[in-house]
């Protein structure tokens, strides 16, 4: 298991489409994945998970994988937000 204390940066946040990016490459990898924002944890492989965290740009948040690909999951997601 991985897990990266990451500060979003883009400007909309991880609101909408932006979201709906981060879940699809999330799906493309077999290890489970996470976000948590002020102790929340959600599947990141659930668009209405992510949605319902409200994450805006500026907000820290946890990414957490766990899997056999986690490390480059790791990498790819953490590069789109």
């Amino acid at each position: 298991m991985v897990e990266r204390d990451i500060k979003v940066t883009l400007k909309s946040g991880l609101q909408a489409r932006p979201a709906a990016i981060f879940v699809q490459e999330a799906t493309n990898y077999v290890s489970e994945v996470f976000i948590e924002k002020e102790g929340r944890r959600v599947n990141a492989k659930s668009i209405m998970g992510i949605m319902g965290l409200a994450i805006h740009s500026g907000a820290d948040i946890k990414l957490i994988i766990d899997g056999s690909d986690e490390l480059e999951a790791l990498k790819t997601l953490e590069e789109l937000l």
